[in-house]
């Protein structure tokens, strides 16, 4: 059973082949969804055109999400090519590596209208030009992390990001939902990425991840494509303004001391 079977996907985030955003597409793909992308910067243009031709997909546009002219253009194109969608991927996040080591305290006024603008406001800017092309409805899915909810250091200015992110999902999703319009985040465990390599710290949470979370594993981008996809498909078709957990059982966890994490 092709779960997304006859939808489309408008997908804006990947990156390249190790992106969450890529595990995101490539899992859609399998289940039969078409799908069409947006990437951010020309550097990115070799590495998500090749991506995308790899699962049939024509459409390829470039999008600074911080520009309302941009992300027109983008919707316009996706109207006239497309016709209509019914899944939006934002998998955009954006923060200085200077703002993401040290004290949070030292966050510059730049730094967080940075992160606010590319992370957060860009998910209420494509949801609202989504609108006209999901006229029969439609799910939006958003990438969030645990540190929306607790200190994770070094995280600074986004973990402050995600937690807007997140009550910025809530509020769509009671928006859009007359419109039968899902909208849902994932929050994935650590994945090796371009942007989390930004992180100080982060290739020693990743490391130790394993040996601390319940399930003892890591999390891959195809674990959170395969979520993805059940977000996206009617087997959730009640389900909206949820945060979704893909992180072996990480965010259950309060504190823990090595004899606590050793196996049964």
């Amino acid at each position: 059973m092709n779960l997304l079977e006859g939808k489309r996907a408008l997908i804006f985030g990947v990156a390249n082949d190790h992106s969450i955003a890529w595990g995101i597409a490539k899992a859609m793909h399998e289940q039969g969804a078409e799908l069409a992308f947006s990437y951010a910067t020309e550097v990115l243009e070799r590495r998500v055109r090749p991506l995308a031709e790899s699962v049939g997909s024509s459409f390829v546009e470039q999008c600074n999400v911080t520009e309302d002219t941009e992300i027109e253009s983008v919707f316009k194109k996706a109207a006239d090519e497309l016709g209509s969608i019914d899944i939006l991927v934002h998998a955009v996040a954006f923060a200085g590596r200077e703002e993401l080591e040290g004290h949070f305290h030292n966050t510059t006024r730049e730094g967080f209208r940075v992160a606010m603008e590319v992370s957060v406001y860009s998910f209420l800017a494509l949801a609202r030009a989504s609108l006209p092309l999901m006229p029969e409805g439609g799910s939006m899915i958003t990438l969030t992390f645990y540190a929306s909810e607790k200190v994770f250091p070094n995280y600074n200015v986004m973990a402050v990001a995600k937690s807007a992110l997140e009550s910025t999902m809530r509020y769509l999703a009671a928006d859009f939902g007359p419109r039968g319009i899902r909208v849902n985040a994932i929050s994935p465990g650590p994945v090796r990425t371009l942007s989390a390599a930004g992180v100080s710290g982060f290739k020693r949470m990743y490391r130790e991840f394993p040996a601390v979370a319940p399930l003892r594993r890591h999390v891959s981008p195809e674990d959170i494509g395969h979520s993805a996809v059940w977000l996206a498909s009617d087997w959730a078709r009640n389900i909206t303004g949820q945060v979704l957990f893909v992180d072996s059982g990480y965010n259950i966890l309060g504190a823990f001391s090595p004899d606590a994490t050793s196996d049964p």
